[in-house]
C-alpha cells in the first residue's frame, strides 16, 4: 500500500517527494515540468499546513464507486440494445423483400392463370417474366437495402467503439477507486501518507466525475470572435439553428434559412455544403464521420443522415416521422426527438420507442433538447414559458429552472464534461447552469459582447471554444474558455 502510494504515476522507479501548488499535483525529482513552477514544496513541509479528512474522502469514493458500477452496467446494456437494434433491423429488411418477392409472384400468377385461360399456355413466358421480375427486386435489394445496412453496420460498430472504449474507462477507475477505498481504511497516522492518499484520491475522484458529467467546472471566457458563415450561394441572411463538433474539430452548421447544411474547418471556414429538400432545425453527432439532420417542413418530417467524407458532406439514409421533427440529439444509439410539444425515443433505424415527455399547455413547451454524457438526465427548453426543464431517463420531470435572462430559451448543449449551455433568444444572452437544472453557475456572453439573437450553441473540447449560432447573422460567435 505505502510503496503504491509514494510512487510517481509517470516515473515509476520514483517516489513522491514534492507537491505542485501551481497545477495541484504530487511530484518525483524527475518531474521536469513542474520544475518552473513557483509553488512547488516538499511533502513532508506541508503535512501540518494541509488538513486531510480521509473518512469524508472514504464515504465520498464509496459513493463515486457505486455511480461507477452503475454507468458501467448501463454502457454494456446498451451495447446489447445497439446489437439487438441493429439485428431486428435486418430481420425487417429481409421480410420486406421476401414480401415483395411474395406478392410479385401472386401478381404473375394472377395475370398468368388470366393469360392461360385465353390463350391456352405460354409457361415459358410466364417463367422468364418471373425470373425478371425475381431478379429486379433482388438488384433493388443488393442495390438499397444492403447499403442501407452497410451504412447501420458502420454506425454501430463505431457507437458501439466508443462505448466500449468509455466502458474501459469505467473499468480502470473503478479499479482505483477500490484500492484507494480499501486504502485510506489502513493508513491510521502517518500524516504523509494521509496527504498522498488525500491529493491523489481528489485527482482520481475528479476523473470519476469528468466521466460522470458531472465535472461542474464553470467556463471562463478569455475572448470572443466573429466568424463568417455565408457562401455565394446562399439567397438569404443566414440563421444558424444547430452547430455541431466533429473530433477531428471541423464543424457543421444548420442554416434554416438558405436551407443547407455547412462544414467548417478549424479555421471556422465553411469548406463544403449540402443543400437540404426542406428547412433544416438541428444537428447532432451519431458516429465520428456521421451527423443527423432534424428537417422539418408542414408536410415533411424526416430525420437525414449525412456522413463527412475527405472534407466533402455526402447524404445517406433516411427516415420518415409521424409528427413534426423540430430537434434532435443522440446518445449511444438512441435518438431523442422533440416535436414541440412531445419528446420521443427512437433507435437509429427509425424505430419509435416511447414517448417521454408530453406538454400541450402552449406551443413550443417542447423544443431543443439534449442529453447529459452519461443518458440519466435528459433537458428540455419550454421557448414561450422560458423554462429549462430536467427530466430523468425515463421523461419523469426533476427539476425547473427559470432566469429572466432567458427569455426565449432556445439555444441549448449539453458538454462531454456535462456542463450546461443554455441561450436566451430575446435577451442575448450565453448561460452556463447546474447540471442539476437547478442554478445559474455563469453568465458567459450578453448583448454587449456581440451577442444578437442566439439560436444554438455548442463547446468543442478539441479547441476548447464556445459556438453560438445567430439568428438573422451571417456569423457565429466563438468563445474561447478556460
Amino acid at each position: 500500500m505505502e510503496h503504491y502510494l509514494r510512487t510517481c504515476a509517470i516515473h515509476k522507479d520514483e517516489q513522491l517527494t514534492k507537491f505542485c501548488q501551481n497545477h495541484s499535483r504530487l511530484c518525483c525529482s524527475k518531474c521536469v515540468n513542474h520544475s518552473q513552477c513557483s509553488k512547488v514544496t516538499p511533502i513532508n513541509e506541508l503535512t501540518d499546513m494541509q488538513p486531510t479528512d480521509l473518512q469524508g474522502l472514504s464515504v465520498e469514493l464509496e459513493t463515486v464507486l457505486g455511480e461507477i458500477k452503475s454507468l458501467q452496467i448501463s454502457q454494456e446494456l446498451s451495447v446489447q440494445a445497439l446489437l439487438r437494434t441493429y439485428k431486428e433491423h435486418g430481420a425487417v429488411m429481409i421480410e420486406q423483400m421476401r414480401g415483395n418477392l411474395n406478392f410479385d409472384i401472386d401478381d404473375i400468377d394472377e395475370c398468368g392463370n388470366s393469360y392461360v385461360s385465353t390463350s391456352g399456355g405460354h409457361e415459358q413466358y410466364l417463367k422468364e417474366e418471373m425470373c425478371r421480375s425475381v431478379l429486379f427486386i433482388l438488384n433493388e435489394f443488393d442495390n438499397i437495402t444492403v447499403k442501407e445496412l452497410n451504412e447501420m453496420r458502420d454506425e454501430v460498430i463505431s457507437i458501439k467503439g466508443s462505448i466500449t472504449s468509455s466502458i474501459i474507462k469505467c473499468t480502470s477507475l473503478h479499479n482505483d477507486l477500490s484500492n484507494f477505498h480499501e486504502f485510506v481504511q489502513k493508513i491510521g497516522d502517518n500524516k504523509e501518507l494521509c496527504l498522498i492518499a488525500s491529493i491523489k484520491c481528489k485527482h482520481i475522484i475528479q476523473q470519476a466525475l469528468t466521466l460522470l458529467g458531472k465535472s461542474g467546472e464553470v467556463f471562463n471566457v478569455q475572448s470572443i470572435t466573429k466568424h463568417n458563415v455565408r457562401i455565394p450561394s446562399d439567397k438569404g441572411v443566414c440563421y444558424i439553428r444547430g452547430i455541431c463538433v466533429l473530433l477531428d474539430g471541423q464543424v457543421l452548421v444548420v442554416d434554416w434559412n438558405n436551407q443547407n447544411v455547412k462544414l467548417l474547418n478549424q479555421q471556422y471556414q465553411v469548406v463544403s455544403h449540402w443543400d437540404v429538400n426542406a428547412r433544416p432545425l438541428d444537428i447532432c453527432l451519431i458516429t465520428p464521420s456521421e451527423v443527423a439532420v432534424a428537417v422539418n417542413t408542414s408536410n415533411i418530417h424526416e430525420v437525414q443522415f449525412i456522413t463527412v467524407n475527405q472534407g466533402k458532406l455526402v447524404s445517406g439514409r433516411k427516415f420518415q416521422l409521424q409528427h413534426e421533427c423540430t430537434f434532435i440529439t443522440h446518445h449511444q444509439g438512441d435518438l431523442f426527438v422533440t416535436s414541440d410539444q412531445e419528446l420521443y425515443k427512437y433507435s437509429l433505424n427509425g424505430k419509435l420507442i416511447c414517448r417521454l415527455y408530453q406538454d400541450k399547455s402552449a406551443d413550443r413547451t417542447v423544443y431543443k433538447c439534449a442529453v447529459s454524457p452519461t443518458g440519466d438526465r435528459l433537458y428540455i427548453t419550454s421557448y414561450w414559458n422560458n423554462k429549462l426543464l430536467t427530466l430523468a431517463r425515463d421523461g419523469t420531470l426533476l427539476a425547473t429552472y427559470t432566469d429572466p435572462a432567458l427569455e426565449s430559451l432556445c439555444g441549448l448543449h449539453v458538454t462531454p464534461a456535462g456542463q450546461v449551455l443554455v441561450c436566451g433568444c430575446w435577451f442575448h444572452t450565453v448561460l452556463q447552469v447546474g447540471r442539476e437544472g437547478q442554478s445559474k453557475l455563469a453568465k458567459l456572453a450578453t448583448r454587449e459582447d456581440g451577442v444578437w439573437y442566439p439560436a444554438s450553441v455548442c463547446y468543442s473540447s478539441t479547441t476548447s471554444c464556445i459556438m453560438v449560432g445567430l439568428l438573422s447573422d451571417d456569423n457565429i460567435l466563438v468563445f474561447r474558455v478556460e
